[in-house]
């Protein structure tokens, strides 16, 4: 198999086509429809855009180029990355073609590491690394031969360029912003021959003697990397993009979105209740007592951090690929026997709760399974990486992967600048006036 670069170039002439021709015969057709409720709901379900790299179905879970998630569990980033362009998986010459291509990109400009230094000691990790991705703005090559014309046929070329450099800083970045941050010494640097997941592991600084966090590395890198395209840091880097503003300036927008509460904060907030439950019962507590805690918190008109999901209706495939992980190297581990139990009691929990709302005239609750926040973060726990506010910025380092992927593919195929309709409320009160 060629490099990357090559496939791409093979298979961008094959992907315009078979657009062009849907558009041709189908362009006028309708795929959704949308609610007024819908509109005001943060138009959630509505289908308005396209995604190719990967898909998540509601029985199923996450699916990449067609490949349910479970069954490339085994995959190391940079062949996640290679997958998601060309629905192909590398060979091992192409794998190792991307490696070097990751040496060759990694070092990260001393003016950004100043920049860094000379921020407050309590600035957030994510604004850190979100303002080190757009101080790099000027590296950016699609902006350099933009500048100088090029092509539209080209867009893809520079992009491909940009993602290239962004994703070989981005472990160097997140791991210095960590050992900065929260004084673990002084930053490491990338390790030439070393694969991308071990690399990000190394630059950490935790102590892997056997290898095990490496791995988890690999694996969390992997199940990260891509969740459809309208989430709220994809959809924001994919509309930023839109605009053809280079990769540095989406993908530091798409990360300002992945800050936010609502959307890349939950895996700490999950370890956050599993810690204080354990607190309250002075360890790990038993079915009775979680089933106590469980109705404490949802009739207090909370939720339980970790289960539910906008989109699935089963357990996400993710939680499950990482429970195996957790049952193989940290069985013993308390905070995991926790998350064990919690797995077996919560879902009946939710159940009868949710039969309880039908009973009070509210709704069902529509999904009573974890999603991977229910587990991740007692992973990274065990490791010793305590530090909440940084698991977000790890969740970027592979979120990136997909968001850059997706880039590409709108320059290869032409992607039109998003730009919705809006209406005012006045206008939906006349429209349904009569």
């Amino acid at each position: 198999m060629a490099t990357l670069q090559e496939v791409l170039q093979e298979l961008v002439p094959a992907y315009r086509k078979e657009v062009a021709e849907l558009l041709k015969e189908h362009g006028d057709e309708v795929i959704s429809q949308v609610t007024v409720r819908q509109a005001y709901g943060g138009m959630r379900g509505v289908k308005g855009m396209i995604c190719d790299t990967s898909v998540v179905e509601p029985d199923k879970g996450l699916i990449v180029r067609g490949h349910p998630l479970l069954e490339i569990k085994h995959l190391w980033p940079e062949e996640v990355f290679f997958l998601l362009l060309t629905g192909q998986l590398p060979d091992a010459e192409a794998k190792a073609a991307l490696q070097r291509e990751f040496d060759r990109r990694s070092q990260v400009p001393a003016y950004v590491w100043n920049l860094l230094k000379a921020m407050e000691p309590d600035t957030h990790p994510m604004c850190m690394l979100d303002t080190a991705i757009l101080v790099m703005e000027r590296e950016s090559v699609f902006h350099k031969w933009y500048d100088r014309g090029m092509k539209r046929d080209d867009f893809w070329l520079a992009m491909l360029g940009d993602a290239l450099n962004i994703l070989a800083k981005l472990p160097v970045l997140a791991a210095g912003i960590y050992r900065m941050r929260y004084n673990h010494g002084s930053v490491m640097h990338w390790t030439h021959g070393l694969d991308y997941g071990a690399n990000f592991a190394n630059m950490l600084g935790i102590a892997d003697p056997a290898g095990a966090f490496a791995k988890l590395m690999r694996l969390y890198l992997n199940f990260h990397a891509d969740h459809e395209g309208g989430n709220v840091s994809a959809n924001t880097c994919h509309t930023v993009g839109s605009a053809l503003s280079d990769a540095y300036y989406a993908v530091s927008a798409g990360l300002n979105g992945l800050a936010g509460p609502l959307h890349g904060l939950a895996n700490q907030e999950c370890v956050g209740w599993i810690l204080q439950t354990m607190e309250k019962f002075g360890g790990v507590p038993t079915e009775q007592q979680l089933r106590e805690m469980a109705f404490e918190t949802l009739r207090s008109g909370r939720v339980i951090p970790g289960y539910g999901h906008a989109v699935l209706r089963v357990t996400d495939p993710r939680y499950t690929g990482f429970h195996e992980f957790g049952q193989i190297y940290l069985p013993e581990d308390p905070v995991f026997q926790t998350v064990d139990a919690v797995f077996n009691v919560i879902p009946k929990v939710l159940q009868e709760y949710s039969e309880e709302r039908v009973k009070a005239g509210k709704n069902p609750i529509a999904n009573c399974w974890p999603n991977v926040d229910a587990i991740s973060g007692s992973l990274l726990y065990h490791f010793g990486m305590t530090e909440f506010p940084y698991y977000t910025v790890m969740f970027s380092v592979s979120r990136a992967m997909g968001m850059l992927a997706q880039l590409i593919m709108n320059r290869a195929l032409g992607t039109a600048i998003t730009r919705p309709k809006s209406v005012s409320t006045e206008w939906v009160k006349a429209q349904f006036k009569s």
